[in-house]
């Protein structure tokens, strides 16, 4: 901590840096952060690989469809951070660390669990499901379950604007200590690493210090001494939320380590010297020649083919749409026999008449990629789901034989719309909102309540 201290009294001295070497040091920082936060490859299941996973970001399923708009939204988060950190009246909050959360994920998007199947991911809310890994010998890894999560939040926040005002930790031991504990909470679905390391930023600028980075390079190092800590701490989730400075030795020297990197970076900077590195040309090609592949994939979903189209609407919107229906009226459904559903799709030449039943929609999409498949998807203009109640149990039976309700995706050129939402017009790789979804699900709820309630008390 000395030379650090030294680096920092001598970086202070020099202030304020001239335009021209505040604007070498700020583009110097922008290729760092932004090839570091897009340059992390690879994940698989044991634990260093998960925790990856996790820490850095990495998506699957149709996270391509976002990777462009979350690429431009590191730069727009670190600026959030920056206004904030300006601000050394306002106490940290937990709405600030929501907002960023919601800043660099963009909008609420799908994610593929480990089972196969989606989940939604909603930005700026805390986590509605576990997010453990397991560990290189097949033990569970728990971060905070949800159920702990927003107290442990609240605890958290409390407690660093507490330290703040103590002022008895120094800038780097707080921030090490901040990242720490957020990390072994893990407050959202996606998108926790980024938020720690920005974080960490926050706290540091709030003290005059340069922005420091984790190298991309550096990852494996990174994750293995947040590892020794995890041993040290333990693995209980709420002794990782309350962890103290000397258990966490092994992350201090870490964070000094890039800490004292940035300071002499910056104090090179301020004195005019040269700030270039050797590998600073293959950094700019790098996240040059990913700019291009996302815009060129951005494009290409612009002029996604009809079967590309219908697809997404399917995996994207109607399953999980469909799943959420069925889910929620489980409560009205043990009152009958039997539940099923109707799924009935209508090419541009059929009507309900001879319209072609799926017969499982799961399998039809799996196999789409096949000529025939592909030529029948292409020529879909609606889809039509029927959600069916049959015999009611003997104690019900005054209710209908039969219930049902149902709703329609219209298939254009262009646009899609839902017949629950007023034939709302919504252009593809576009989905209904949270409120929308919840809207849909709402009528069917009602609706099934109505029937009921009309059967009974015409019965009295």
């Amino acid at each position: 901590m000395e030379k650090i201290d030294t680096l920092y009294k001598e970086w202070t001295g020099l202030q304020p840096l001239s335009l021209e070497n505040q604007k070498r040091l700020d583009q110097k920082f922008m290729l760092e952060f932004n090839y570091n936060s897009n340059h992390i490859e690879g994940n698989t299941l044991t634990y260093g690989q998960t925790k990856l996973l996790l820490m850095f970001g990495e998506t699957t399923g149709d996270a391509k469809l976002r990777d462009y708009e979350e690429m431009k939204a590191h730069n727009v988060g670190l600026e959030l951070v920056k206004r904030e950190a300006k601000d050394k009246e306002r106490p940290l909050t937990e709405n600030f660390i929501r907002e960023l959360n919601r800043t660099i994920l963009v909008e609420d998007f799908y994610k593929m669990s480990k089972n196969g199947g989606r989940y939604l991911v909603k930005v700026g809310q805390y986590k509605t499901r576990p997010n453990s890994v397991i560990t290189a010998t097949g033990e569970m890894f728990d971060y905070a379950s949800p159920e702990e999560t927003p107290a442990l939040m609240t605890d958290l926040v409390k407690w660093y604007n507490e330290e703040e005002a103590k002022g008895e930790l120094c800038p780097i031991q707080l921030a090490t200590l901040f990242h720490y504990r957020y990390i072994r909470i893990h407050p959202f679905e996606d998108g926790n690493g980024r938020i720690a390391r920005l974080l960490v930023n926050y706290i540091l600028m709030r003290y005059g210090y340069p922005m420091v980075i984790v190298q991309s390079k550096d990852k494996e190092n990174y994750l293995n001494v947040l590892h020794k800590c995890d041993i040290e701490v333990g693995l209980n989730p709420s002794d990782g939320a309350n962890a103290q400075l000397e258990q966490v030795e092994p992350f201090l020297e870490y964070m000094e380590g890039i800490a004292k990197h940035a300071l002499e970076m910056s104090i090179k900077a301020a004195k005019g010297e040269s700030i270039e590195e050797e590998d600073d040309f293959a950094k700019r090609i790098a996240l040059l020649e990913k700019e291009a592949k996302l815009q060129r994939d951005s494009k290409k979903n612009k002029t996604q083919t009809k079967a590309d189209k219908v697809i997404n609407i399917l995996s994207l919107l109607y399953l999980p749409l469909r799943d959420n229906i069925v889910n929620t009226l489980k409560s009205a459904a043990h009152i009958f026999y039997q539940q099923e559903w109707d799924e009935t799709h209508f090419s541009k030449t059929s009507d309900r008449k001879n319209a072609s039943k799926i017969e499982k929609i799961e399998e039809w999409i799996k196999n789409a990629n096949t000529d025939k498949k592909t030529e029948m998807l292409s020529d879909i203009k609606s889809i039509y789901y029927m959600y069916v109640l049959r015999y009611p149990k003997d104690e019900y039976k005054v209710l209908p034989s039969v219930l049902t309700i149902g709703f329609s995706i219209t298939l254009g050129d262009e646009y899609y719309t839902i017949s629950t939402l007023g034939n709302k017009q919504f252009s593809y790789n576009t989905y209904p909102s949270e409120k929308e979804v919840e809207k849909i699900v709402s009528k069917y709820k009602t609706e099934v309540l109505e029937k009921i309630e009309t059967a009974i008390h015409g019965a009295e």
